[in-house]
């Protein structure tokens, strides 16, 4: 009896329950009708073809990557135009020259295709690439030194690899040979050092920053380089953040480990860059470069070390936290060199700003704790020396790797 009773009380609920999620799935699927319907009268109707007053429609094509071997030039071209475009000529030097393009035909909005040309290109010159539609529209692009690319061989990953562990990897385990050094600083000597690392890390922040929005005004404008760089800085500080925070405030190893890991990806968008320009013969990359990128990473090893001051942690980990930072200039430089595009460069550098920026908060807030004075601690002088210091040698350093 009582059984029946629940089951009668209980059978009114079961079907507005119902009820409710078939309308629910009926507003989903409403408005996904509505525009599927609205697309198909805009595609068959064509209403815009009253606005058409006879102007060639817009077209945009992007240069993304030049090979330059024993067989002539090749190009990779991306189309971002509104239409369809399709590559009547190609002039280098001023001069007609036949070319194939691979894969053959019009090129639709985002597609890409490499243009090969049995041009025979002078060393150490200079040339100029000129693309003309069939509508008219020209496209340039400057080979501002001629170098053979770099090729896919055991040989030059290795001068490659050697050359990303001197700029990357050897100046920050440099860095991280300071902390015998370090260890028994008092108040004002934490301070300095959490604050060299916070300028040094500004100064990353800037640089990273400026050349991601550089980068990305290279790239094709389908990929929206500004707004892509904005975003990702953005998903990539929030990101970390929360993982950062998941288990509390990070302090000693995990926040030194933060610290490689945001200059670990800035040394990617680094390395990125050296690649390009070592492929491009852009760059000369002498000892004097090479010098000065060592003298500009250093204090890189010092940053990572000062949150670990209070408790020696054992040598694996510095090995670790030095191949965190430092390893990723080698990947970067491979990548730079053998398969650059500004789009991905830029994507690199943003994510780096974001991971650096993440670092900052942490590292301050860890300054303020560990000083016990909080907000005062920001204007003691040891901590606007430190600040000053690090902003200062990272600056000055610069100079000696633009080139």
């Amino acid at each position: 009896m009582n059984e029946v009773s629940h089951i009668a009380a209980a059978d009114p609920t079961a079907p507005v329950g119902s009820g409710k999620s078939r309308a629910a799935l009926l507003w989903m699927i409403l408005p996904l009708v509505a525009l599927g319907l609205a697309i198909t009268w805009l595609l068959v109707s064509d209403p815009l073809r009253n606005f058409g007053n006879g102007a060639p429609p817009v077209e945009n094509l992007t240069f993304e990557r030049t090979i330059l071997s024993s067989d002539g030039i090749r190009v990779l071209v991306r189309a971002g135009g509104s239409e369809p475009m399709t590559i009547a000529q190609v002039q280098v030097d001023d001069a007609y020259w036949q070319f194939t393009q691979e894969p053959a035909g019009p090129l639709g909005r985002g597609a890409t295709a490499w243009i090969h040309l049995p041009f025979p290109w002078v060393l150490g010159e200079a040339h100029a690439i000129n693309i003309v539609t069939k509508t008219g529209a020209t496209f340039e692009h400057e080979i501002a030194v001629a170098v053979s690319t770099p090729t896919r061989d055991a040989g030059n990953l290795a001068s490659q690899a050697l050359l990303g562990v001197l700029v990357g990897l050897v100046p920050v385990a440099i860095g991280m040979m300071f902390y015998p050094v370090l260890r028994g600083v008092g108040r004002n000597g934490m301070n300095f050092l959490l604050a060299l690392t916070v300028g040094l890390l500004a100064f990353l922040l800037v640089d990273a920053t400026a050349e991601a929005f550089e980068l990305a005004a290279e790239s094709a404008a389908i990929f929206q380089g500004q707004a892509m760089v904005v975003l990702a800085a953005a998903a990539s500080f929030l990101l970390l953040m929360a993982a950062g925070r998941r288990d509390g405030v990070p302090t000693g190893l995990a926040l030194a480990t933060f610290i490689a890991l945001g200059i670990g990806l800035h040394n990617l968008g680094e390395g990125l860059a050296i690649g390009a320009a070592f492929a491009a013969g852009a760059a000369g990359l002498g000892t004097f470069l090479v010098l000065g990128f060592m003298l500009h990473n250093i204090t890189e090893g010092i940053g990572i070390s000062a949150p670990m001051l209070k408790k020696r942690p054992p040598l694996w980990t510095f090995v670790g936290l030095a191949l965190l930072a430092g390893g990723p200039a080698v990947i970067g430089l491979w990548i730079g060199s053998l398969a650059y595009a500004p789009q991905w460069s830029a994507l690199a550098l943003a994510v780096g700003a974001g991971a650096i920026l993440q670092v900052i908060v942490e590292v301050t807030a860890y300054l303020m704790r560990s000083d016990g004075r909080g907000p005062a601690a920001l204007t003691a002088p040891a901590t606007m020396a430190g600040l000053a210091a690090g902003v200062s040698f990272m600056y000055v350093t610069a100079m000696l790797v633009k080139v």
